[in-house]
């Protein structure tokens, strides 16, 4: 019996060459660093993401860093305070402007109120289905800014397949930086770069471009990481990417993306390594996308715990092929607080129900 996987044609035609009759996709040169960082100053939340009574004012982030091939290593642009809260709230795949979306954004602005909110992170697919025209594309207004009205705290923001474009191929690479530019445009969308990196209180967080490691070894955004995670002083490291290590949504692990482990680019294997040189053992929690789901998972990367956050305005299915304290097909997000030596993290429905809670302490 002969199945057919699940992928993306183009992606497929892409990797395997000859398979559509038509000359590979161009794999972008290693000059794939993000653009310059545009003053990213955070600005303090208001009511609608009002933190807690204790969590004091909101902690200034500074200018976080651009992913651009020369910066090196610069400093991230703010003093890690190891005693203020730091509390946040992530999803992915959000950028449909359908009913769910609103229902998540809904019990999101209900969570701040009652706990606390300084920022967003959104993991990538903010724009469906083949991101951002250019800078100023109305889809920016009815696929983030209308449904977030309420939320008036900074989003940071990370880039996946759909947001480069070809309907989640992901290979229109210059779309990426649309969403780079409309940090300029917004008060609240912050993406400097392709990848970057920002701090509150002593969280370090590092953004990535997982979608550009689908396609190349990526060398300039590997080398800025690898610096960035040496210098960090913060007591907790946290990275922020589209495309997740581990899953038991339909994507699945990478190296076995859509089960086509032997179709290169598509089955993930980049990503893979990505994580295992950059990654893995040096960050204590990877936050993804990338499969509609929500799920702790209860396998690790050398050390670095996984979790898969892709549920902010749809669900796809669940195989259960990793072994998981926590998955659930229905749509909401993830909360974390951070205090001191102690993190704590929810996973909360759009009815605005506490799923799961897990405390990690160093």
């Amino acid at each position: 019996m002969v199945t057919t996987p699940r992928f993306p044609l183009a992606l497929a035609c892409a990797a395997w060459f000859s398979a559509c009759g038509a000359p590979p996709i161009q794999v972008p040169p290693e000059e794939d660093a993000g653009s310059a960082a545009p003053d990213a100053a955070v600005p303090a939340p208001a009511d609608g993401g009002a933190a807690a009574e204790d969590a004091g004012s909101l902690p200034d982030a500074g200018t976080p860093d651009a992913g651009t091939p020369d910066a090196g290593a610069p400093d991230a642009g703010a003093e890690l305070d190891a005693g203020t809260p730091v509390r946040f709230v992530a999803l992915g795949d959000t950028g449909k402007a359908n009913a769910d979306q609103y229902a998540v954004a809904a019990a999101m602005q209900q969570k701040c109120q009652q706990s606390g909110c300084d920022f967003a992170v959104l993991l990538g697919d903010n724009i469906y289905p083949s991101g951002a025209g250019s800078a100023n594309d109305p889809l920016f207004q009815s696929h983030f800014e209308l449904p977030y009205a309420n939320l008036n705290f900074p989003f940071f923001v990370v880039l996946g397949n759909h947001d480069y474009g070809a309907n989640g191929a992901g290979t229109n690479f210059g779309a990426g930086s649309y969403e780079v530019q409309y940090t300029a445009r917004s008060t609240k969308w912050r993406m400097p770069a392709e990848y970057y990196r920002f701090a509150f209180g002593n969280v370090e967080f590092f953004a990535t471009d997982t979608n550009m490691a689908m396609f190349t070894s990526v060398s300039a955004q590997r080398s800025a990481l690898k610096g960035w995670l040496q210098q960090s002083t913060a007591t907790w490291k946290i990275s922020l990417g589209h495309h997740p290590y581990k899953s038991n949504g339909e994507h699945g692990n990478a190296g076995n993306y859509d089960g086509v482990r032997w179709v290169p680019i598509v089955n993930g294997e980049n990503v893979k390594d990505f994580f295992e040189d950059v990654l893995c053992g040096k960050v204590d929690l990877s936050l993804s996308g990338h499969d509609h789901s929500r799920q702790w998972l209860d396998v690790r990367c050398a050390g670095t715990e996984l979790v898969v956050s892709g549920a902010g305005a749809s669900t796809t299915t669940l195989h259960n092929n990793n072994p998981a304290l926590f998955t659930r097909d229905t749509v909401g997000f993830l909360w974390v607080e951070v205090r001191g030596n102690t993190l704590k993290a929810e996973f909360v429905d759009a009815a605005g129900n506490v799923e799961f809670t897990r405390v990690l302490t160093k």
